[in-house]
């Protein structure tokens, strides 16, 4: 008998139909033995139509009642997958994450979990049923309801997997496993059959959906071994595991694209010590991800000036826009400008560490499309480009026949 955690998303539990499916196939593991707990995110569509209720309201909601708004999604799931079980005589009991044990901290709409108690997970399972716990969300110390962020199903499901020492985890989407690009981009992208966890969460957070990056990075911690696959079919997906020897005979394991991303410049800002670390100081207090920074100097300003520029997801610009106006007499600079037609195109390998010419052979690529580089950023295992929005699928096609279409 084996302890099982599985997660299905939004595509996955997307109507009722979905649904009972799920039901069948988590049946299927019950009925020959195992222990199940399933994680489930929002029915597809839902969360997206909570976040147009509270737009309706106000343009910036506060973020503690967005989390009790948020929350909903997943307990609708919980309860409807629980009456598909038991329509087929499945003994099932719905959780929240609160009543799972989760424990978070208190920060709102981006709560990172702090402890998992899963007695009363223990005490379902032991009595026989399949336990089904709302991805996404938990709740502090305090009882206040936190969620996750986008994506925190995954998240909910690896640390719960970590916490109940499963012995298999695995992430159900309504894809195959992790592509080499979005196939909906990259026609000829091929499914990877295992990836390291360095690699997965490079190309999760460069802008691949398939898993969520703090997912990935907390798998990598407690040493969660699990695969993604599609909750459609039977097919094997991927395995996201440790770094393996061979795994570095591949140079380039994948290439992805983020058009989710928006470039803010703060010009003419004064260059002198201490300044870009009180612009980023204040944009970090407001738990804003900055990704891309470049600093150049100012045209037209003078020695004392400087250009800073730096990527946020376009999700957060209204708070960015917030805090740099927030800081606009501490910093005087001349003006902010902001260009949301940009794509982050990067490549991601841990074979990139050991082989050279990868860089050069990216610009050359690009060169031969007529693509500009904007921005650069690298590290031992990714280079990720700044380009013209208009631009980026096609330079990811191109991109992806120079380096795995060979």
């Amino acid at each position: 008998m084996a302890l099982i955690v599985q997660k299905y998303g939004g595509t996955s539990v997307g109507n009722c139909e979905r649904i009972k499916r799920v039901a069948s196939r988590v049946a299927t593991y019950r009925l020959r033995g195992d222990q199940v707990v399933v994680v489930v995110s929002a029915m597809s569509g839902v969360t997206d139509n909570l976040l147009k209720l509270s737009n309706e309201i106000s343009q910036l909601p506060n973020e503690r009642e967005m989390d009790v708004l948020l929350s909903t999604g997943e307990q609708v799931t919980i309860a409807l997958l629980a009456m598909a079980l038991h329509e087929l005589e499945m003994p099932a009991v719905s959780l929240t994450g609160a009543q799972a044990g989760i424990v978070t901290d208190g920060v709102h709409t981006k709560a990172k979990i702090q402890n998992i108690t899963p007695k009363k997970v223990h005490e379902m399972l032991d009595a026989g049923n399949v336990v089904i716990v709302a991805g996404f969300q938990g709740q502090t110390a305090k009882g206040q309801i936190t969620t996750l962020g986008r994506g925190g199903s995954d998240l909910t499901a690896i640390a719960l997997a970590a916490a109940l020492k499963a012995d298999l985890c695995q992430i159900y989407t309504d894809v195959d496993g992790v592509y080499t690009s979005d196939p909906r981009v990259v026609p000829n992208a091929k499914k990877i059959n295992e990836v390291a966890y360095e690699e997965m969460l490079e190309l999760a957070s460069l802008g691949a959906k398939v898993m969520q990056a703090r997912s990935v990075e907390f798998a990598q911690k407690f040493k969660v071994v699990f695969e993604v696959r599609s909750s459609l079919n039977n097919n094997p997906g991927t395995i996201v595991k440790a770094e393996t020897k061979s795994m570095e005979d591949v140079v380039v394991r994948g290439v992805s694209l983020d058009k989710n991303q928006a470039k803010v410049t703060l010009v003419a800002v004064p260059d002198k010590p201490g300044m870009a670390a009180r612009i980023f100081g204040a944009l970090a207090s407001a738990s804003i991800n900055v990704d891309m920074i470049v600093q150049n100097a100012s045209h037209g300003a003078g020695a004392a000036a400087t250009d800073l520029t730096f990527t946020v997801d376009k999700s957060e610009l209204v708070k960015t826009r917030k805090v740099i106006e927030s800081l606009q007499k501490e910093v005087l600079c001349r003006e902010v400008l902001v260009d949301e037609s940009i794509g982050k195109l990067s490549i991601v390998g841990v074979g990139m560490r050991t082989h050279s010419g990868v860089a050069a052979k990216l610009f050359e690529t690009l060169a031969s499309e007529k693509v500009n580089v904007e921005m650069i950023s690298t590290s031992e295992i990714k280079i990720s480009v700044v380009i013209r929005a208009a631009q980026a699928e096609s330079a990811s096609r191109a991109v992806h026949r120079a380096f795995l279409e060979r």
